[in-house]
Parts: structure tokens; sequence; C-alpha cells
């Protein structure tokens, strides 16, 4: 059977991180929504995602494909539902569709209304973790990550730690290479996971939950607080609070950033800080591009969420719920504005369009220096992504 994770009209939710990725590319714990279905079900996944993304993330089906709802995170019952599907049936929730069975000819033309009108609907009535906005990503990281740990180390044996170390409480686990040195890890309030060949250099503070990603480095005298996901890749230094860093992302030194999202190859310049927190203590509003009008979060705390191929300058100061787009070049004294759109190049004393030439050079670079090649698939994407958003920029 063909495993195929699916987007549905929820992708626009998540824009500007979705406008390089399908959903389920979104990491929200240690994994992201892919890996986590790939490591329950045991087997590779493709996509069935908006039509500029399927060159990089293609859908590739068989006699029998199993569609599953991207957004959804994995749990047993669920699991047991979805795989006890037969051929012509469908899962359905409060009329949104979870998971579908078909053949081959029907998942080449998949959509969700064709599966719903044709297909045999198995009502699933247990509640089901699923991303619904972009805040989610931060908020639900503190559940994600405890049950990405569980479900990857279940079974195996950690590297041991350093006697170097201060350690409070024992769910930690360190994976082959990894180096971790004169540091304090508490995982009292959580578990701590330290990917393949990461480093936690000497003088970090650490309390769970947290993840370190493969190759990721956090650097001398960083300050972390969970929940907090810094992914394969990833170098922080300074304070972070409730973070998820998708990969490839760097903030190595000192500053603030709490209740944030960063997308892959994100630079935050040294003493960068974001607010998180409003000076009359009212809930956090966030714009939307799908519904181009700021949104309530129902959030008391809420900071930073950075599309890919987004940089700022040193010292620069982001305002509670800031929006930056893709591929932004922020910089400047002052706050810049909370919704900065895709290929903007400036701060708050004026933006200007970040011409897409000069914006994929620096992502050829960036990614040369992680011996990683920005190739045609990558340049169609980022071509695309500069057409979609170019409205945004008409009034700079």
């Amino acid at each position: 059977m063909t495993s195929i994770l699916f987007d549905d009209e929820r992708y626009a939710q998540f824009l500007p991180l979705t406008y390089t990725r399908p959903v389920s590319e979104i990491r929200c714990g240690i994994l992201t929504m892919r890996e986590k279905w790939e490591h329950v079900l045991g087997t590779p996944l493709s996509y069935f995602t908006v039509p500029h993304l399927r060159e990089k993330y293609p859908l590739e089906t068989g006699p029998d494909n199993l569609f599953i709802l991207g957004a959804c995170f994995p749990d047993a019952n669920l699991l047991e539902q979805i795989l006890g599907l037969k051929p012509g049936h469908c899962l359905v929730q409060n009329n949104q569709l979870l998971a579908a069975r078909t053949n081959d000819t029907l998942a080449q033309s998949f959509s969700i209304e064709q599966a719903m009108s044709s297909l045999k609907k198995v009502s699933y009535d247990a509640p089901v973790m699923q991303l619904q906005h972009l805040w989610d990503i931060f908020s639900m990281n503190d559940k994600a990550l405890r049950d990405d740990f569980e479900r990857i180390t279940r079974g195996r044996t950690s590297q041991p730690i350093s006697s170097t170390n201060t350690v409070i409480g024992d769910a930690i686990f360190i994976e082959p290479g990894a180096v971790v040195e004169a540091s304090v890890l508490n995982a009292s309030t959580g578990p701590i996971y330290i990917g393949a060949d990461a480093e936690i250099m000497e003088g970090c503070l650490v309390r769970g939950p947290f993840s370190l990603g493969a190759h990721g480095v956090l650097k001398m005298g960083a300050k972390v607080y969970g929940a907090t996901t810094l992914g394969p890749g990833c170098k922080v230094g300074g304070e972070v609070n409730n973070v998820v860093f998708f990969a490839n992302s760097n903030k190595a030194h000192d500053g603030f950033v709490g209740n944030a999202v960063l997308g892959e190859w994100c630079n935050l310049g040294a003493d960068t800080n974001n607010s998180n927190l409003k000076n009359n203590y009212e809930q956090v509003k966030l714009w939307s591009e799908d519904k181009q009008r700021f949104i309530p979060t129902g959030l008391q705390f809420c900071g930073l969420i950075m599309g890919d191929h987004s940089k700022c300058g040193i010292n620069t100061m982001f305002n509670t719920g800031t929006v930056v787009g893709v591929s932004c070049n922020i910089f400047g004294a002052g706050f810049p504005r909370n919704f900065v759109p895709s290929f903007s190049w400036g701060g708050s004393a004026g933006i200007t369009e970040y011409q897409l030439a000069k914006a994929a050079q620096t992502a050829s670079i960036v990614l040369a220096r992680r011996q990683l090649v920005f190739d045609q698939v990558e340049m169609n994407l980022m071509s695309a992504v500069f057409e979609m958003t170019a409205h945004q920029r008409q009034n700079l």
C-alpha cells in the first residue's frame, strides 16, 4: 500500500511557512509531521499538495493508496482506524476528511470533494490532535515533543552523559556522535533529546522539554526554556523560550526569542530580540495572509513567525506577534511593521522589494556553506513564491 500525506484548505492558515513546504513538512516536536507518520507506518510517504510545491514534493501512487491528512498527529487509536480502512472507504470527523483509501485512478485525480462524495464514509469520534493555526506550532510543541521523545527512544539506550555536566532528572537521550560538556540539563520539567553529531557547548542552561536536531549547535552560555525545538543544523545562542526552528536556521548570538517559529535558512543578527508579551497584557493578534487581516490568537504570549530564507541585521527588534515572509532582509533601527511581506528589503525606515535574482544568489551562497546546492527546483519554487506574493509588495 502506498501512503500519501495530503493538504486540505488549512494549508493557507500556515502561510508564510507553507509557501515553501506542505503542511506535513512542518516541524512540531522533535519530528516533522511527515517523519512522525513515517515512523509509525514504517514506510516512506509522498505528498498531495498545492500545485507550486509539486515539483519539489511530488505525488507517488500505486494500485492501493492510503491518503492521510498531513496536519494530524498520529496516535495509536487513529493509526488503527486508518490502517483498518477498506478500499473505497474514507475516515471522516465532523465533515472533515482524515484519511481515504483509493485505487490508482482516483489517486491520480485525488480531491477532497471527490473522496467525500464517492467513497464510503467511516465516522471517527475520538479526539484528533491536529495543527489548525500558525501559533499551534509552538503552542502544541510541549506535548508533541514529549510524544516524539517516547516514540524515538522506546527500546533504545542513550549514549552516556559526560560527568562534566550537571544533570537533573533522567529523561535524557543522546544520539551517537553528540557532544555535551559542562552544561546544566534539567529534565525534571520535560525530556531532553540531543540528535546525532549535535553539540551543546559549555555553560549552557537547558530546561526540558527540549530537542536539538542532528548537527545542531547550542552555543556557549545559551539559556533554553522549554518547550523548545531546534531542528537539524540549527545554531542557537542567547536566550530562547518555547521556540521551534525548523532546520538550518541560526540565532548564534545574544538576544531573546520567545514563542516563535522560524522556517529554514533564516539568520538572526546579534542582539536580535522579539517581544512575546504586549505591555497592556492583551491577547495578541497575528497577521493572516489567508484572510488578509489581523486575527486573534487567544494567546497572551506570541512572538515571531519567520518564513524560509529570511534574515535580519544586528540589534533588530520585532514587536509582539510579528509575521515575516519568505526571503526578507530586515535591518535598521526601530521596530519593523507587524507584517513584513515576502521579498522585502529594509525596516522601519522603509521597505523596498528584494530582487529575486539577489535573493536567489544569497540562498545559493547560504546552502553552499552546508555543502548543499540551490538547484533549479529550488529556483523554480522561489520564483513561484515571488510571483504569488507580488501583490503584497505593491504599496511598499
